[in-house]
C-alpha cells in the first residue's frame, strides 16, 4: 500500500464505516481492515492521516485508536507468528511518532502516548536508544502542552517498574533511566514550582502546571518504587519541600464545582499522599526527619476535608498513609496515646466509613460500579476501605484499646438504629462495616476471613444484629441493610458454624427475588460461595440434602434475577446457576430440559453481542455442566443436548462470534466423546474443522485439537474412508513447526497412533518421523524432547518396539543408537505427568525386553537405558531449562484473537492407552526382563551387576521382589 492520496481516501472510508450504526457495514470494514493490516506502509498510511489537521475529527480519533490497538496487537514479534510490521515500517514510526505525538491536540496525543510506551516495552532501551533522549530535550522547550505530552509518556513507559520483578536487566535499565531522565525531572520540578508560584492568581496557567506537577508526581513514584535510587536520595530535601508545599497549600482558582469529578489539586495532593506513604513504607530510615511535618499536614487535610466524592481518592490515599505509618514499629509512639487513638477513630475513621447520599445513588443508580467497589475492590481505594485497612493498622499494636474504643460506637450506633430504624438505618449500616473491620484479622478471596480477632464475636454478632435482616420477609425493605448482612455472611461463612449457614439458605434464595440489583447479586454470590465451604472433615457445609427441598425455589429464583433490568447478563447469578448444579448434580436431573432452555436463550441472546466475559463463561460451564450431570446414567442423553444446542452453534460457527467459538469446540468435544462412534452430522463438519483460517486464532488451537483427537477417536474409520488423513496429518505439521504449539501437535499424533488402523497409517508414518527429526534438529526445546519422547515410547507400545527401531533407522541407519544416547538416557528425566511417564516406562520396558536390536545392535544401551528407566520411576522430575532457552506461553502472546479460556466442566478424562491391562509399571518391568531372561538363560544378570549401578539394582530388586520373580 503506497502512501497516496487514492489509499488515504479509502481507508478514511473505512474507518468512517467502523463507526457506523449499521452492524453489516461496521464489520465489513472491519474485516476489510483486518485483510489490510499486514500490508507495508498500513502503519504508516494511519500516521499519516491521523496528522491531516484538515481531516473528519472522528476520523482523525478513528485513526488514533486503530493505530495504538494494531501497535499492541503487533509491535511484539512473536516466533512462529506473522510479523505483520516490515522493519522499515518499524523505523519510520519511531523515526516519527514522538514529534508527532507532541505535535497533535490532546485527544490524539495521548492514544500516540500510549502506542509509545507500547513500542518501548519491547524496543526500550536497546532497540530504541534515542527515545529517552529525544524526550528529555523535549522538556526545555517551555511549551507546557508539549512537556506534558513527553511526561504522560514516560509515566506510560516507567509505570511497569511498580509491578515487574526484581531482575538485573531491570536494574540495569532503571539506571539507565536515572542517568538520563532523573535530573532534567528534577529541574522541571523546581521550574514548575516557581510557575506555579507566579502564576497563582492566572486561572488557566495554574491548572496546566498543576496538571504537569501531578504527572510530575507519578513519574517520581514510578523511579523510586524498586529501590531508593541514590540522586533521588541526595535531592530528597527538594522533594520532599515541594511535595509539603502542595500538600498544605490551597489555591481557590483551583476549586472546582463538580462535587463527583477529583479536580487537578486533589489529584496532585492524593498523588503525594501515595508517594509519601511509599517512603515511609519502603526507606522509613531515610524518610524519618520529614515524617512529623507530612504526618501532621495529612492529618490537617483529613480532618479539613469535606465528605464530597470528588475527594474520595484524596482522603483514600490520605487515610493509606497514616495505615503505613500506624503498622510501623518505628512510628508506634506517634499513636500510643488514648486521647490519639480517639481522635483518630472520631475524626477519620467513623466519618469515612458513613453511608454518604452518592453512596445511595451508586447503590441505586449504577449497582454495577457499586459492586465493583464494595465487594470486588476496584483499582482504587475506597473511603471505606482505607479506613477499615487503618482500624487493622492501628489493631496490630493496640488491639484492645482500638477494639474498646470502637465497640462502644457500635454500641451507640446499634441504638440509634433501635430507636428508629426507618431514620437511622445508616447508623446501624457503619456499626456493621465497623465491625467487619475490626473482626477480621486475616482473609483470602477464595475463602473470605479464615481468622477473626478474639475480642469479636462474630457468631453472637450474627445472631443479635444480622439474622433479623436475612430473615425479613420484605426482600425490598432497607436494600442496603440486606446487602450488609448478606455481605456479612459471605465475609465470615467460614467463621460461622454450619447451622447458621444452613439456615440462612432459604433467604438467601428468597432475596435473589429483590428489585435490587446489588441485594440479588450479593444473595447469589453468597449462594455460590456457601456451597464451596468445607467442614474440617471436608463435607460440604452446605451438603445436597439440605438444599434439595428447596431446588425449584432456587432455579426459579436465579433465572427470575436473570430477567430482571441490569441483571440480564449478571455473573454472579450465572455463577450461582453453575455452582447449584455442581452441588446438586443428579438431583438436577428432573429440571435438566428447563434449565437447558434457559441457557439456550440467554446464549441465542448474548451471541449478538458478547460483552461480559465472565458471564459468558459460567454460561458454558453451566451448559458443560448439564451435559455431565444429564448423561452420567445415559449417555444416549446426549442427543437430546445436541438437537437444543446444535442449532445455535450452527449460528455462531457461521456468523465467526470468535469469542464463543473456543468455548463450542469444548462442548461439541464433551458430546462427541459421549459417544460410542462419530454420527454423521459430526462427520459432515470435519472438513470444516480443517480449514486453515481458523487454526490462525491462538484460542482456537486448544479446543480444536481436543475436538480432533474426539473425532479420531470415535470415528478414525470414517477419516480413513473420506481420505481425510492427509489434511488431519497437515494440521499436525502446521502445530509440529511451532514452538507455542508443538505440544497440542503431540496431543493430536499421539491419539493418531493410539486410535487409528496401523495399516491406513502406515503409508504416512516415515513421514511424521522426518518432522519431528528435522524439528528437533533445527529447533530443540525441552518441551518438544519431552513430547517426542513420549511419542516415539507410545508407538512402541502401540506398534511394538522393533517397529519404533525400524522406522528411525529407515530415515538414516543405525539413528536409533543416537536416539537412546542423545535423547532417551540424558533426557527422559525431563519427562512429566503421571500417565505421559507411565507410557515411558512400559515403552522404554518394551525396548528393552521385546526388541532384539537392543541386544544386538544397540547392546551398547541397554544397561544405560534400564538406569534410565529406573530412574524415570525413582528420581524427581528433572526440571532444569537451558538458560538460552524461553517458552512463548499461548496465554502471553500479544494479538486481538480471544485469549483460550478452558472451561473446568468440560474437561478432558485422562484415557489409559492401556486400557487397564499394566495397573503397575514397575511390576511389569520385573515381568518383562523375567521373561527376556528365560529367552536368553544366564546373559542378564551378568549385564545388570557389571553396569547398573548400586542404588539401581538395588530397587530393581524391589521390583522383583514385588513380581515375585527372579532373573534366569
Amino acid at each position: 500500500m503506497e502512501v497516496n492520496d487514492g489509499n488515504l481516501q479509502a481507508l478514511a472510508t473505512y474507518l468512517q464505516q467502523t463507526l457506523s450504526t449499521d452492524l453489516t457495514q461496521r464489520k465489513t470494514a472491519e474485516k476489510y481492515l483486518e485483510s489490510v493490516e499486514g500490508t507495508q506502509n498500513y502503519a504508516i498510511l494511519l500516521l499519516t492521516l491521523l496528522s491531516k489537521a484538515d481531516a473528519d475529527v472522528n476520523i482523525r480519533i478513528s485513526a488514533a485508536i486503530t493505530f495504538k490497538n494494531f501497535i499492541k496487537r503487533n509491535w511484539r514479534v512473536v516466533e512462529d507468528q506473522a510479523n505483520k510490521i516490515c522493519e522499515p515500517d518499524r523505523n519510520t514510526i519511531k523515526d516519527q511518532i514522538v514529534d508527532l505525538m507532541l505535535s497533535m491536540p490532546e485527544n490524539l496525543q495521548r492514544q500516540l502516548s500510549d502506542a509509545i510506551s507500547i513500542i518501548g516495552r519491547e524496543d526500550f532501551p536497546a532497540k530504541w536508544p534515542n527515545l529517552l533522549p529525544q524526550l528529555v530535550k523535549k522538556l526545555e522547550v517551555g511549551d507546557f502542552h508539549i512537556i506534558n505530552g513527553v511526561l504522560r509518556t514516560v509515566h506510560s513507559l516507567f509505570k511497569r517498574y511498580r509491578h515487574e520483578f526484581k531482575s538485573q536487566e531491570l536494574w540495569t535499565e532503571i539506571k539507565l533511566v536515572l542517568d538520563t531522565f532523573a535530573a532534567p525531572l528534577t529541574d522541571l520540578f523546581n521550574k514548575t514550582m516557581e510557575l506555579a508560584k507566579a502564576h497563582a492568581n492566572d486561572p488557566v496557567p495554574i491548572k496546566i502546571l498543576y496538571n504537569s506537577l501531578a504527572l510530575i508526581c507519578k513519574v517520581f513514584y514510578s523511579l523510586n518504587f524498586q529501590d531508593l535510587p541514590e540522586y533521588f536520595e541526595d535531592n530528597m530535601q527538594t522533594w520532599m519541600a515541594h511535595f509539603h508545599t502542595l500538600l498544605v497549600d490551597e489555591n481557590k482558582l483551583l476549586v472546582t464545582n463538580d462535587e463527583d469529578e477529583a479536580g487537578p489539586l486533589e489529584l496532585l495532593k492524593s498523588q503525594i499522599c501515595d508517594n509519601v506513604a511509599m517512603y515511609a513504607q519502603k526507606y522509613d530510615e531515610e524518610f524519618q526527619q520529614f515524617l512529623p511535618d507530612f504526618v501532621k499536614a495529612i492529618w490537617n487535610l483529613l480532618v479539613t476535608t469535606g465528605p464530597q466524592v470528588k475527594f474520595d481518592i484524596l482522603v483514600s490515599n490520605a487515610i493509606q498513609f497514616l495505615a503505613s505509618v500506624a503498622e510501623r514499629q518505628h512510628y508506634k509512639q506517634l499513636f500510643e496515646s488514648q486521647d490519639t487513638l480517639t481522635s483518630i477513630c472520631e475524626k477519620v475513621v467513623v466519618p469515612n466509613m458513613e453511608f454518604r447520599e452518592a453512596d445511595g445513588d451508586l447503590f441505586e443508580f449504577n449497582p454495577e460500579e457499586y459492586i465493583r467497589k464494595d465487594i470486588e475492590g476496584s483499582d482504587f481505594d475506597t473511603r471505606r476501605r482505607s479506613a477499615c485497612d487503618l482500624v487493622k493498622a492501628l489493631c496490630r499494636f493496640f488491639e484492645e484499646p482500638v477494639t474498646h474504643i470502637f465497640s462502644a460506637y457500635v454500641t451507640q450506633m446499634l441504638q440509634e438504629y433501635t430507636k428508629s430504624p426507618s431514620t437511622h438505618w445508616k447508623n446501624k449500616d457503619s456499626a456493621i462495616f465497623l465491625v467487619t473491620s475490626l473482626a477480621a484479622k486475616s482473609k483470602t478471596q477464595k475463602h473470605g476471613t479464615t481468622e477473626v480477632r478474639e475480642l469479636v464475636n462474630v457468631v453472637d454478632f450474627f445472631r443479635a444484629n444480622i439474622a433479623a435482616d436475612l430473615q425479613s420477609p420484605n426482600v425490598n425493605e432497607f436494600p442496603v441493610l440486606k446487602a450488609d448482612a448478606i455481605k456479612y455472611l459471605i465475609t465470615f461463612r467460614n467463621m460461622l458454624p454450619a447451622d447458621v449457614i444452613n439456615a440462612a439458605l432459604p433467604c438467601l434464595i428468597a432475596l435473589l427475588k429483590s428489585e435490587s440489583t446489588v441485594v440479588h447479586t450479593y444473595a447469589a454470590l453468597a449462594i455460590e460461595r456457601i456451597f464451596t465451604v468445607r467442614l474440617p472433615n471436608g463435607q460440604p457445609a452446605v451438603p445436597a440434602e439440605t438444599v434439595k427441598p428447596h431446588v425449584e425455589a432456587l432455579l426459579t429464583n436465579l433465572f427470575g434475577a436473570l430477567e430482571m433490568s441490569g441483571s440480564e447478563e449478571n455473573e454472579y447469578v450465572m455463577k450461582a446457576i453453575m455452582r447449584s448444579l455442581s452441588l446438586m448434580k443428579e438431583e438436577m436431573v428432573p429440571y435438566l430440559k428447563i434449565i437447558l432452555g434457559h441457557l439456550k436463550l440467554k446464549l441465542i441472546l448474548v451471541a449478538k453481542n458478547p460483552s461480559k466475559p465472565h458471564f459468558n463463561h459460567y454460561l458454558f460451564e453451566a451448559m458443560s455442566l448439564s451435559i455431565r450431570v444429564g448423561c452420567k446414567s445415559n449417555p444416549t442423553e446426549v442427543t437430546a443436548f445436541e438437537t437444543e444446542l446444535f442449532p445455535p452453534f450452527q449460528e455462531i460457527l457461521t456468523t465467526d462470534v470468535q469469542e464463543f467459538i473456543p468455548y463450542v469446540f469444548q462442548i461439541m468435544s464433551l458430546m462427541l466423546e459421549l459417544h460410542k462412534d462419530c454420527p454423521e452430522p459430526y462427520m459432515a463438519m470435519f472438513p470444516f474443522l480443517l480449514a486453515p483460517i481458523l487454526w490462525e486464532r491462538l484460542g482456537n488451537i486448544p479446543p480444536l485439537v481436543r475436538l480432533l483427537q474426539a473425532f479420531v477417536e470415535k470415528g478414525s474409520a470414517q477419516i480413513v474412508a473420506s481420505d481425510k488423513v492427509t489434511p488431519l496429518l497437515g494440521v499436525f505439521q502446521k502445530l509440529i513447526a511451532s514452538k507455542a504449539n508443538d505440544h497440542h501437535g503431540f496431543y493430536l499424533i499421539q491419539t493418531v497412533v493410539e486410535h487409528m488402523n496401523g495399516a491406513a497409517l502406515q503409508p504416512y508414518m516415515k513421514q511424521v518421523f522426518t518432522l519431528l527429526f528435522q524439528r528437533l534438529m533445527s529447533s530443540k526445546t525441552t518441551k518438544f524432547i519431552k513430547g517426542i519422547l513420549v511419542f516415539f515410547c507410545l508407538y512402541a507400545v502401540k506398534h511394538g518396539a522393533p517397529a519404533l527401531v525400524k522406522m528411525v533407522d529407515d530415515i538414516q541407519p543405525k539413528m536409533f543408537g543416537m536416539v537412546l544416547e542423545k535423547l532417551y538416557v540424558p533426557e527422559v528425566q525431563k519427562v512429566s505427568g503421571g500417565m505421559e511417564k507411565k507410557i515411558c516406562q512400559v515403552g522404554m520396558t518394551k525396548l528393552l525386553t521385546e526388541c532384539p536390536p537392543m541386544l544386538n545392535d544397540y547392546k551398547n544401551f541397554w544397561v544405560p537405558l534400564l538406569q534410565a528407566l529406573i530412574g524415570l520411576f525413582e528420581l524427581p522430575e528433572d526440571d532444569s531449562v537451558p538458560d538460552d532457552e524461553h517458552f512463548i506461553e499461548i496465554e502471553d502472546t500479544p494479538g486481538y484473537q480471544t485469549a483460550y479460556s478452558q472451561l473446568a466442566f468440560a474437561g478432558k478424562h485422562e484415557t489409559d492407552p492401556f486400557h487397564g491391562a499394566v495397573p503397575n509399571a514397575k511390576v511389569f518391568l520385573a515381568q518383562s526382563l523375567f521373561t527376556l531372561s528365560r529367552a536368553h538363560p544366564g546373559q542378564l544378570p551378568g549385564m545388570i551387576s557389571t553396569g547398573l549401578d548400586a542404588t539401581a539394582a538395588q530397587f530393581l530388586q524391589g521390583y522383583m521382589h514385588e513380581a515375585k520373580v527372579t532373573l534366569a
